[in-house]
């Protein structure tokens, strides 16, 4: 990522949630696949991120894992694996790298988390700091809303990325900030900047794939926007599927398999032995 940003050029991170997904992702060019806790909503129901636990992140970085080639894994660390101290924060970042064969971990950074990025990257593992809207934390944010839109929380951000970059973060995801304050906060870091909904002027650029495909329709970010509407495909070829059923026309004498003639008259005639012997 550094030579990226070292660079200018721009790459893409992508959130993905299992191996089909991770291959095809990554055939299509994409640097980056974040393992997001957003699975919580998008994939397992629940109604918010915060549900999501440890080992269900670990089952979904390991199936990414498996389909990501060359493309990087960021295991998104759940609620209350990192935050109650920094030796559990590396535990558990550890066991993403060892079980889930993930390349780096993420968490979202609240207030004075710098000692935990640092203890996660002093144990040798690659670390992606998450700033802005946290929605882990949501209800202390006042709910899920734009950060960075006063000058005083702007200028936090922009001590915030600083801090996680020093502590040893080697990128700084934000997430809904104004373009204009993560334009400051891209250009004040040595590191890349990724925005999930933080403006044209980071390193990378993230969305969810769920959205991208139209999978998912509980509501649409304003930050994201829709290449596809896959949930409207797949109901129509689920709706053509019953229909076919039901009317009896499949499975079709294509869809079945077959016996040779012979092996179906020898077996005539033993069954005729059979039924012949009962009587």
């Amino acid at each position: 990522m550094a030579a990226y940003k070292r660079d200018g050029r721009k790459f893409a991170m992508l959130s993905v949630y299992d191996c089909p997904t991770a291959r095809i992702a990554a055939a299509a060019g994409i640097e980056t696949l974040l393992v997001g806790d957003s699975l919580a909503m998008t994939v397992l129901g629940h109604p918010d991120t915060v549900s999501v636990t440890t080992e269900e992140m670990l089952h979904h970085v390991k199936a990414v894992s498996r389909g990501a080639g060359t493309s990087m894994v960021v295991a998104d660390m759940p609620f209350l694996s990192y935050q109650t101290s920094p030796r559990d924060a590396v535990l558990n970042a550890g066991r993403f790298m060892k079980e889930g064969r993930a390349d780096a971990v993420k968490i979202e950074c609240g207030r004075n988390a710098a000692p935990t990025v640092a203890a996660i990257h002093d144990a040798g593992i690659p670390i992606v700091a998450h700033i802005g809207l946290t929605p882990q934390s949501a209800g202390q944010l006042g709910g899920l809303k734009v950060q960075g839109k006063t000058v005083d929380t702007a200028l936090k951000l922009i001590d915030d990325a600083r801090a996680y970059q020093d502590a040893g973060a080697f990128a700084i995801l934000m997430e809904c900030v104004p373009a204009e304050i993560a334009r400051l906060v891209s250009d004040a870091l040595d590191v890349p900047t990724i925005s999930y909904g933080a403006g044209p002027h980071c390193d990378c650029q993230g969305l969810v794939s769920s959205d991208v495909l139209g999978l998912f329709d509980a509501f649409l970010p304003k930050f994201s926007r829709r290449y596809a509407e896959l949930a409207t495909d797949i109901g129509k070829a689920l709706s053509s599927y019953h229909a076919d059923v039901v009317a009896g026309r499949f499975p079709a004498t294509e869809n079945c398999y077959g016996l040779p003639a012979d092996i179906l008259e020898e077996l005539a005639v033993r069954l005729d032995e059979r039924n012949g012997g009962r009587q």
